[in-house]
Formats: structure tokens, sequence, C-alpha cells
């Protein structure tokens, strides 16, 4: 006999010890990423950027340690799991609601998609997004022969559209001053003005260089960072006003990396979306590097749409022109 009511042995009380200080170091470790994340360096691997990027997964962090105690018992877990649970909740919270406005008369619908080069039904796909009724469509991975299919598809919704490179922009609009905007080595990215019934509306297309993790180089986004700061300058030297960022941006808006882009615009779905918004991969969305991006605009909703043969998800915005 024991002499106690748990039934353990002396041999089980101290696992469930050593257990219980084990889930609360890790607890405690899980609140200090989440608070400290803006701060861990980026010279190595960077690391700072992969966890930004990831972040709001944390929570499932929390959820399994939170899931360990109970099953170990373990009154210390449990106590020391509601601190990353504080922070999770005090950072994600009011991600989870729906943040849309109400109105709209005359709002803007706009829709951007990374149509994946091997996308086996370019007609279908592009039939899928006129449905919406946006007037604005922003495709990045444009292709031969593909591309010509999305714009047979489109013709008759959006009597205009420009193509630079792999990117594109249809419009119920008329396009004016339309031009290449050199990102990269190829062009990915373009700048038009559509002519919307509320004026000039300058419009950015962008595909930024994707990421990716290597062994031994970490989390590699040198190509892609890159790539912004030269989109960013762009934009700083580009028309006031009015202003539409869309495109596969290959990064969330929270990595700091790209903040010198970031930070001339609003993201539509943190400002009107409901949840996380994730759009890659469209099998299982873990981050949304998809964006809809303003300037002098007022986002009133923001979702992703039903997926298509894509590897992202379509994501689109009504907005307050």
């Amino acid at each position: 006999m024991t002499g106690r009511r748990d039934g353990l042995t002396p041999r089980g009380r101290r696992a469930r010890r050593r257990a219980g200080r084990v889930l609360a170091g890790l607890a405690l470790l899980t609140a200090l990423l989440m608070l400290l994340a803006g701060r861990i360096p980026n010279r190595v691997g960077n690391p700072g950027s992969l966890v930004q990027t990831f972040l709001p997964w944390s929570g499932a962090a929390v959820l399994v340690l939170g899931g360990l105690a109970l099953l170990r018992r373990s009154r210390p877990g449990l106590v020391a799991v509601l601190v990353p649970a504080l922070v999770w909740g005090l950072f994600y919270a009011g991600t989870l609601r729906d943040r849309a406005a109400a109105g709209g008369a005359g709002a803007l619908t706009v829709v951007t998609h990374n149509v994946d080069d091997e996308n086996p039904d370019p007609a279908g796909t592009a039939r899928a997004l006129a449905a919406t009724g946006a007037q604005l469509i922003a495709l990045e991975e444009l292709v031969e022969p593909a591309a010509g299919r999305y714009a047979e598809a489109l013709a008759g919704a959006y009597p205009y559209h420009e193509v630079r490179g792999t990117v594109g922009l249809w419009s119920t609009y008329p396009l004016t001053d339309t031009r290449a905007v050199p990102i990269m080595e190829w062009t990915r990215a373009l700048r038009t003005t559509a002519q919307t019934p509320q004026g000039p509306l300058t419009v950015y297309v962008a595909h930024l260089p994707s990421v990716r993790v290597r062994p031994g180089s970490g989390f590699d986004t040198a190509r892609r960072n890159a790539a912004a700061g030269r989109l960013a300058e762009a934009v700083r030297g580009g028309p006031a006003g009015r202003t539409l960022l869309m495109g596969d941006l290959n990064s969330t808006t929270g990595d700091r990396a790209v903040a010198p882009l970031m930070s001339q615009f609003r993201s539509a779905h943190d400002a009107a979306g409901a949840g996380f918004g994730f759009s890659w991969p469209a099998a299982f969305p873990v981050a949304r590097i998809d964006q809809v991006l303003v300037r002098d605009l007022t986002p009133l909703s923001a979702w992703t749409l039903p997926a298509t043969p894509s590897d992202h998800l379509p994501v689109a915005a009504r907005l307050r022109p």
C-alpha cells in the first residue's frame, strides 16, 4: 500500500513531478518564444523570420502541452500552460472573430490568385474567379500557353487586362500607364492605374521569390527580401494616394524582414477578415502569404475562396474606395 489516494508508488510520484517540471519549462519557453519573436536575430538561418511566419501555430503547442499536463495529472504543468495560453490569447484572440464592416454600397471587390504554372485547368480556374463578381483580378505564375487561356476565359467579363512577365491584372475598368516593376532578374511585378468611378487607383501586382528551408542554411529568404526591398522602393517613389498591392508575396505580414514593404500598407485581412486566412498550401493551409494590401482605402471584408487546381487558395477583399 502507498498510503496515498493517487495510488502511485514513490517512484511514480517522482516521475510525475519530473514530468510536471518538464512541461512547465516547455510551457514557459513557448510563452517566451511568442513574446520575444520580434527580437530573435536573423543573422544566421533567419530563425526570427521563420518563427514569425508560423507564430500563430504556437497555439497548437499550447494545446499539446495542456493535453500532456492533463494526461500526466500535473498541476504545475497545467498552471504553467496558462501562461502561453494567455499570451496567445492576447496576440490572436481578436483574429478569431469576424472583423468585417457593415455597409459597402459601391464597394470594390478584388481577387488575387497564384494560379500555379502547372494548373491543369486554366479556363475553369478563370471562371471560378470571375464568378466572384470582382472588378479587379490579379493573377501570378502566368506562363504560356496557359496565360492565353486565362485571357480568353476572362475576356467577356473583363474587357481590360495587362500582363507583364508572369503577372497580370484583369479589370472591368480601363487600365492606363502600365509598366513592369523591376524587382528581380525577370518580370514578376507590374504597376498600373485603374480608372475607377471614384477616380484613379494605383494597382501593383507582384510575385516575390519563394523561400526555402535548407539544411545548413536554415530559412533562406535572401532573394525574397531583396525583391521586397526593391518593390518597397518602387512603391515609395510611385504615385501617392489610393494604392492597392495584390499578389503572392511569399511572406506573412508579421515577418519583420519585409517590413519596409508591409509598413507602407494596411492588410485587408488583418483589418476586416475572419480568422487567420491561411492561403498556402491549398491542401492544408499553414500561412497567409497571398496578400491584399491597401493604402488610403478602407477594407470592409476579406476571405479565402474555394480551392482551384492551384497549390494556393485565391484570396479576396471588399474595399471602400
